[in-house]
């Protein structure tokens, strides 16, 4: 019966803990600063958020060529940056998918795409993997808007661009530009956390 008992108690830490780990969260959080990043563009440059002169902000948006929801997203995007570019919150698109995982998601394929669409904003390659897990991001599209506070980053916003998927004329939630309206009245956003929906970013580690 002791035996028992003690096999029980074992059992819930473990399963506590297991559970635990599984639960954790990972990546930024609001409020947290960012590390700083260097990246490849599609025109051979590199680009980094220290790079980013005149600017209040940034909107760093994790997407990439194959999936689906990225290019349903992928005009409204480029709609942002149109939007707030100028305004001091560009758009930073980061591709974080591994080329060997998906051949559309090469380097080569990303400079294609961007040439065709004539994006208006940088579109980085995560070579390596290494900052998208930093982030936490785990879906494309997935955003996370920025304030700049004497010259470093902060998290602001995390999740979903709006909550209509299918057609952003219908969506009746304009998550980030909610968000950088907000910032940009000197305000902090009243969401700042809403669940992405699109493709899960899948790491070769």
């Amino acid at each position: 019966m002791k035996n028992l008992k003690f096999i029980l108690f074992f059992s819930v830490i473990i399963f506590g803990a297991i559970s635990l780990a599984f639960t954790s969260d990972e990546g930024y959080q609001v409020g947290d600063p960012v590390e700083d990043f260097s990246l490849k563009n599609t025109d051979g440059n590199f680009v980094s958020l220290a790079g980013l002169k005149n600017t209040k902000g940034a909107i760093v948006i994790f997407t990439c060529n194959h999936c689906p929801y990225s290019k349903l997203y992928e005009q409204r995007i480029q709609d942002l940056d149109k939007m707030y570019a100028s305004k001091g919150f560009p758009v930073v698109a980061i591709n974080p998918t591994d080329p060997e995982m998906n051949p559309d998601d090469s380097f080569e394929e990303m400079v294609k795409r961007a040439k065709e669409k004539k994006y208006s904003f940088p579109y980085l390659v995560d070579e390596g993997q290494m900052v998208f897990p930093k982030f936490g991001a785990n879906r494309t599209p997935h955003a996370f808007v920025l304030s700049k506070k004497e010259g470093k980053f902060y998290v602001e916003y995390i999740g979903a661009i709006d909550d209509n998927t299918k057609d952003g004329s219908k969506a009746t939630h304009h998550y980030v530009e909610e968000a950088v309206n907000s910032l940009l009245k000197g305000k902090k956003p009243e969401t700042t956390f809403t669940k992405a929906i699109g493709c899960s970013i899948k790491s070769k580690k």
